[in-house]
């Protein structure tokens, strides 16, 4: 079997809907193969929340739309990946700070860690510089400037942290859509707009 540094994992989950913005993994990978020397599963793993595997994971991706309720097994593992060292980046796809998967999926979170576990982090947080640097925190999307969801630009992430480290990640941003395309397209950016994900990859790994 190949050795590999990364390997991206999405993780499935009984409630909402898991399986958006199917090409984002395969363009997050390709970026990390053009900008960095780790090597690289090519092949995205889709794991279930509630199956113990997903412990093994140095990463995962959580994201959706509709209403989170997670089960008891669910629960358990989320609980023991953040205390246990995991790096967990979740990303609410309607990009509304008062929508059905904000609040349920913050609720969620309140419950298992308690409700002050999850808060924003400066702007300056290693995370911005950790390859690429983002002076002014984290990156506007398109579907930000155009309007969507709640018609804010969040110019915070927040994030709960064990032992002075990020190990989960929350955007209200709709970074998993606006790295949803084909990663041939990249090449009519003035800007690579994936640089980011290499940034949360790299810290996730530094940990």
């Amino acid at each position: 079997m190949a050795s590999y540094d990364f390997y991206f994992t999405r993780l499935t989950y009984e409630s909402g809907d898991w399986d958006v913005d199917v090409r984002m993994p395969s363009n997050v990978l390709n970026s990390l193969v053009e900008y960095t020397t780790l090597r690289v599963d090519p092949v995205e793993r889709i794991v279930a929340l509630s199956d113990p595997k997903m412990l093994e994971a140095p990463f995962c991706y959580f994201a959706g739309h509709k209403l989170v309720q997670f089960t008891a097994a669910e629960r358990k593992n989320l609980e023991r990946y953040i205390k246990g060292g995991g790096f967990l980046f979740v990303d609410d796809c309607n990009h509304d700070i008062d929508g059905l998967f904000a609040k349920s999926f913050e609720a969620e979170i309140a419950r298992i860690f308690g409700p002050k576990a999850l808060h924003k982090i400066p702007n300056n947080h290693p995370i911005y510089s950790s390859f690429f640097k983002f002076e002014d925190g984290p990156p506007n999307t398109a579907v930000e400037l155009n309007g969507w969801g709640d018609d804010l630009v969040h110019d915070y992430l927040k994030a709960i942290e064990v032992g002075g480290r990020v190990r989960l990640l929350y955007s209200n941003k709709d970074y998993g859509c606006e790295w949803d395309y084909d990663f041939r397209n990249k090449r009519f950016l003035a800007i690579d707009n994936t640089r980011f994900a290499v940034n949360i990859i790299q810290y996730a790994l530094g940990a």
